[in-house]
C-alpha cells in the first residue's frame, strides 16, 4: 500500500468542471504526437486515459486513429469529455470509475495515458494492476506541467501563496498535504519499482500571455481551492487573489512560461 495517499474522493473534482475545461494547460499536439511515436502507435490501437479529466489527452490520442476509453470517475467530467469529443467529431468510449475500478477483464491496451491524476491514485498499486492489463510491449506515459522559475512566472508563485492560504484551514486538502497525498511527486520511484521500469521523457515548452481571469480561472479548476472546498470563502478568494495579481501587474497581463512533461514507462526488453 502507498502510504502517500489522499483519501480517495470520487467526486473531488465535480465542482471544477467548467473551470478546468476553459482554464487548464491543454497538452500541445506536438507533445502528443511524439508520445504516439515513442510508444510505437498505430491506428486502431488501444488506448486507455485513466482519469481523463474533461478528455484533453483522451480526444487528442482519438484525432490519432486511437481506439480510446476515457475513464474517470467524476461523471460531470465523463460529460464534458464526452462533449469535448462529439465537437471534435472522434468517438470515444466513456467509462465511469477510477484506478481502484482497474480489472484484469480490461484491455489490453498498447497506451495508458494519465494526466495530472496519477498522483491521486494508490501509485504503487494502480501500476501492479497496469501490469495486467496493458499489452506486451506496451506503455504508461504520465503527463503534468511546470512552470520554471523564471522572472516571466512571478504570478505563479503567487497564485499558490494565496492558494495555500485559503487551503489550509482544516480541510481535507490540508489533511492530504500533511500526508504527501494528493503532491505531485517524482514518478521515477515509483515506476522503478514496478514492472514499467524502462523510463523516457519528452516535453513541450510554451510561452504565451494570459490575464487576470485565467489565473483565477486556473485557480478554481484546482481541487485545493475549488467552489465547493472554498465554499462562502470563494468571493474572498477571488478578491485576494486579484487584488495580489494586480498589485504584481496593474494592466492585469502576465506572461506564462510552462514546460508539459510526458514521462513514458515500459517493461524492460
Amino acid at each position: 500500500m502507498d502510504q502517500r495517499v489522499a483519501r480517495f474522493e470520487p467526486r473531488r473534482f465535480r465542482s471544477t468542471v467548467a473551470w478546468y475545461e476553459q482554464f487548464r494547460l491543454p497538452y500541445p499536439d506536438r507533445l502528443v504526437v511524439r508520445v504516439a511515436a515513442l510508444a510505437g502507435l498505430k491506428p486502431g490501437d488501444a488506448v486507455l486515459d485513466l482519469g481523463t479529466g474533461t478528455g484533453m489527452l483522451a480526444v487528442a490520442f482519438a484525432r490519432l486513429g486511437m481506439v480510446v476509453t476515457a475513464m474517470d470517475p467524476e461523471p460531470a467530467m465523463l460529460a464534458a469529455a464526452g462533449a469535448a469529443a462529439e465537437a471534435a467529431g472522434v468517438p470515444l468510449v466513456l467509462e465511469q470509475g477510477s484506478s481502484y475500478d482497474l480489472g484484469p477483464g480490461m484491455g489490453p491496451f498498447r497506451l495508458v495515458t494519465m494526466g495530472r491524476s496519477f498522483h491521486w491514485m494508490d501509485r504503487a498499486a494502480t501500476l501492479g494492476v497496469l501490469d495486467r492489463i496493458v499489452a506486451p510491449g506496451g506503455t504508461v506515459a504520465l503527463f503534468h506541467d511546470a512552470h520554471p522559475p523564471v522572472e516571466e512566472n512571478g504570478w505563479f508563485k503567487l497564485l499558490h501563496d494565496v492558494q495555500a492560504r485559503f487551503g489550509r484551514f482544516g480541510d481535507q486538502g490540508a489533511k492530504d498535504r500533511r500526508s504527501g497525498g494528493g503532491e505531485h511527486r517524482r514518478y521515477e520511484p515509483y515506476l522503478f519499482a514496478s514492472a514499467f521500469s524502462r523510463i523516457d521523457s519528452v516535453s513541450a515548452t510554451i510561452r504565451q500571455e494570459i490575464g487576470v481571469d485565467d489565473i483565477v480561472g486556473r485557480a478554481l479548476s484546482m481541487s485545493l481551492c475549488s467552489p465547493e472546498r472554498l465554499g462562502p470563502r470563494q468571493d474572498a478568494f477571488i478578491d485576494a487573489l486579484m487584488a495580489a495579481l494586480l498589485k504584481l501587474s496593474p494592466d492585469g497581463r502576465f506572461t506564462e512560461v510552462a514546460e508539459l512533461v510526458a514521462v513514458l514507462a515500459c517493461r524492460p526488453q
